[in-house]
Formats: structure tokens, sequence, C-alpha cells
């Protein structure tokens, strides 16, 4: 039960997604929430086997208001999406680190990140053109045009390939942004404070060793 009214704009809160330390940081916004998803390709998936935590990373893409992660019909968590009695119950979380915080002590050394927690119950995907949308989906939410510049799964491999969703129904985004929070009393100390910028580098393509000379470096990688 959410304790707290949501409106279009915002995800209900929930006991799940009320955090117990630094709530000001906490947010339901739902623009919020899509920004950092559609900002990454790689999450955490995590679910319980046998009584014990396991936590998988892979990729996904948002589409609306779902989460699509792909793996292998061989995949445990993935066949048990598709056999469990209203979902399997699931936890999914991306996160982006922006920055490292130094400050004059140690305890007040921090991290600026964003992250996204999403809880909620994980769907096996058997509809088949919802299967290939998500798939193009998650090969574009990594490398945008990718999916329309390669060839599409033929039978064989889409029986090999299982798809689950997770609806975003359960959703709450943290942050934290700027500088170190220094204690009053330590800010004359001799020791160098302040952000250490943090974020993803792509390097120059390197073509596959059969790959036909005359075929020229995609653009939509050269932009990246």
């Amino acid at each position: 039960m959410a304790d707290s009214p949501s409106g279009a704009d915002s995800y209900p809160r929930t006991p799940r997604t009320t955090g117990s330390r630094a709530r000001d940081r906490m947010s339901y916004d739902r623009a919020a929430v899509h920004a950092v998803l559609d900002d990454g390709y790689l999450c955490h998936f995590a679910y319980v086997r046998d009584g014990a935590p396991v936590v998988l990373p892979t990729l996904y893409a948002r589409v609306g208001e779902r989460l699509y992660v792909h793996g292998s019909t061989g995949s445990r968590p993935l066949r048990e999406a598709g056999r469990e009695d209203g979902g399997m119950p699931v936890c999914v979380t991306v996160t982006h680190l922006d920055g490292l915080v130094l400050a004059k002590s140690t305890f007040h050394h921090s991290v600026n990140y964003r992250s996204v927690v999403v809880h909620g119950l994980a769907h096996q995907v058997t509809d088949h053109e919802e299967r290939l949308m998500a798939l193009d989906a998650i090969v574009d939410n990594a490398i945008p045009g990718r999916a329309a510049d390669s060839r599409r799964a033929d039978p064989k491999e889409l029986a090999a390939t299982a798809v689950v969703r997770v609806d975003l129904e359960e959703v709450s985004v943290k942050s934290r942004a700027g500088g170190p929070n220094d204690e009053p009393e330590d800010l004359d100390l001799p020791y160098w404070s302040g952000v250490l910028p943090v974020s993803p580098v792509y390097g120059t393509p390197i073509p596959a060793d059969d790959l036909a000379p005359d075929i020229p470096v995609p653009g939509y990688l050269t932009a990246r």
C-alpha cells in the first residue's frame, strides 16, 4: 500500500521504496526516474533462489512504463519468471557514478551518483512481436541505431533467448550532487577537498578481424 498520494507525474511511495537514510535525496518523480533509466543500459537484476539472494548484471531497456531484460532460455531466473504464478519477485537497480567526493575527513568522503531501484514482478514475454520489439529496444538502448543496422535474430536464436518484463510501479530515484560536507572545524586543515568527476569514456571502434575493409565505421559509433 502506498503511504502517500501520487499523481501522473510521480510514482507512489511504498514501504519498500522509502529510504531509511538521506530521505531528502530520494524522489518518486516519474521524469527523474525515466532520465536515470534512459541514461544507462546495464542493470543489476536481483531475485531469491533457494532462500538466498542472487544478483545478475545484464542489459535492459525502458519502453514506456516497462523494463525489459533479456538472457538465455537456460537461465534459471528467466525460466522461473515464466513458471511462477503471478510473476517472480525481483529488484532491479541502475546506478550512475558521477563523481568521487573528497572531504577533509575520511568520514565525509562520498560519491555523487544517480540511482533507481525498481521492485516488482518479472514476467516472461511470450508474445512474438513484443519479444522482437524488446530485443530491438535493448540493443538500441546500448547503441542507438544499431538494431536497424544488424540482422535480427532468426527462429533458432529466438528460441534460445528469453525476455522478461518488469512494470514500473514501485520505483524510487536517489541522487547526490555537489561538493563535500565538511565540519566547520575541519575547513582549515591542510588537505585538498573537492570533487573528482567520473564519466564513461568510449574508445576508438576496433573492427572485427574478418570485417570487409570496404565497410566503414557507422556514424552512430563515431558520434560516441
